[in-house]
């Protein structure tokens, strides 16, 4: 098991914000001081009206910007989305892709998150690329078989491990306040760790596997030290600089 590196967390906005949430960035950046930055890596994705705006506030903070979702194609006649090279031509380096919501409400499959996760490796994006399970899938015991389709079905076997990033949210715990065991976290995590070695060949653990649902000040040291996360992605817990800060401090002393 490779020892603790610096972490990475991602804080998820959502369809929140307006441009007035662009305070909230010059605080996280406030509050990144040299001892955190060696700690961890920062990454935000606001709601796509604000990820230029998020670029320009972010310069020179080395607080990065993503988006939270791309278009498979570079351009076209597709009404209303965006692709992978416009967020890049924004700032953005990091993208979203596979989201349980997106998922849910918008039924894309592990087909269309892999699309997507290639159309993010062409514009020179790094993705996150979300699994997760469901409520019932857990208790049917069906997690670690959930998970390890949603990976062989959406991670591109081409890319390089250190390329791509992975998400591990069961859904159940998606804004509710429940969160796995620490147990089940690291049972869930090592099983991701498993199946990139053999889908990626990364048996030198590259690819980094965050933990997100229900993340919060108070539980981050805690998950943040389980053996294969490599840090967090975040949800409402981000939209507030002193949440996301407290949330980023757990990853203090870990390495």
């Amino acid at each position: 098991m490779p020892a603790k590196t610096r972490a990475l967390i991602v804080g998820n906005w959502k369809m929140n914000g307006l441009r007035h949430a662009m305070a909230e960035i010059a605080l996280i950046a406030g509050g990144y001081d040299g001892r955190l930055r060696r700690a961890c890596e920062l990454i935000i994705c606001p709601p796509t009206t604000l990820v230029h705006l998020a670029a320009q506030a972010a310069l020179g903070t080395r607080i990065g910007v993503g988006a939270q979702d791309c278009h498979i194609e570079a351009s076209g006649a597709f009404t209303g989305e965006i692709s992978a090279e416009m967020l890049a031509d924004c700032g953005v380096s990091t993208v979203i892709v596979g989201h349980s919501e997106r998922r849910s409400y918008f039924a894309e499959t592990d087909g269309d998150v892999k699309l997507k996760a290639q159309a993010a490796l062409r514009a020179g994006l790094m993705p996150i690329i979300c699994v997760g399970e469901t409520n019932s899938d857990r208790e049917a015991g069906r997690t670690l078989a959930v998970i390890k389709r949603q990976l062989v079905g959406s991670v591109p076997d081409d890319a390089s491990p250190h390329q791509i990033v992975i998400a591990y949210e069961p859904i159940w715990a998606i804004g509710t306040g429940l969160t796995p065991t620490l147990a089940d976290i690291a049972e869930v995590h090592g099983c991701i760790s498993r199946e990139l070695a053999s889908i990626l060949s990364d048996r030198r653990g590259a690819t980094r596997i965050l933990y997100g649902g229900s993340v919060k000040p108070a539980n981050a040291h805690d998950i943040l030290a389980v053996a294969h996360v490599a840090g967090a992605l975040v949800g409402g817990a981000s939209l507030k600089a002193a949440d996301f800060l407290a949330i980023a401090n757990g990853a203090l002393d870990l390495r």
